[in-house]
């Protein structure tokens, strides 16, 4: 018969391997990340946006400046901008945000903003229309690739991700994103993190690959 010294050395194992192999889940609210050029349009020629605090991946920031999101049916105030800019402008939202907007967002991994719907930026008198950019962010994985290999998943894998908590449940069709920039974390929506019952410092772990 094992002694109690060695089913709790088995016990603190089991638990050490579970979150060895976890990650943290983050939800994401909406938000927007724009180019050079409508940075421009929306607040000055030349205009920098000021960094207010880094978020989990590193180089990613939240900005001090808040903008509108205009739809057909509604607008969201004060929508915050993440930085640093980037090539194109994209505003990312939940399924529920598009209703409420009054718009259709396909759900896209970010940068994949071809046949996307426009939507319209406003800053005090100072406006952009997105002829595209509107979506819903595929639920992903960032990893680093030294993670991803613990893993054993590959850059543009899809997996399953268990998440335990209030409401436990198996997020299906999730994404794997692998680069040396990124730190390993789950990002998704409001929506899904209703879902599942989210609180910070949720942890998720993958179980299935397809």
């Amino acid at each position: 018969m094992a002694s109690i010294d060695e089913l709790i050395s088995k016990v603190l194992e089991k638990v050490q391997n579970e979150v060895s192999n976890s990650f943290e889940v983050e939800a994401s609210g909406r938000h927007i990340h724009l180019s050079q050029a409508d940075v421009d349009t929306l607040f000055g020629k030349g205009y920098e946006l000021t960094k207010q605090k880094d978020l989990s991946q590193p180089g990613q920031y939240a900005c001090k400046e808040r903008i509108t999101v205009l739809g057909p049916k509604g607008a969201f105030h004060n929508v915050v901008i993440l930085g640093p800019v980037r090539p194109e402008s994209q505003v990312e939202i939940s399924l529920t945000d598009g209703l409420a907007l009054g718009v259709k967002a396909p759900i896209r991994e970010s940068g994949d903003i071809e046949g996307t719907p426009g939507i319209v930026l406003v800053n005090g008198n100072n406006v952009v229309s997105l002829e595209k950019g509107l979506i819903v962010a595929k639920r992903h994985i960032h990893m680093s690739p030294d993670d991803a290999r613990k893993a054993g998943v590959e850059n543009k894998e899809i997996v399953q991700v268990k998440v335990e908590g209030a409401r436990p449940l198996i997020f299906d069709d999730v994404v794997v994103r692998v680069h040396p920039n990124f730190a390993t974390a789950m990002h998704i929506d409001y929506d899904e993190a209703n879902a599942c019952g989210f609180t910070k410092g949720m942890r998720g772990r993958i179980i299935k690959k397809s």
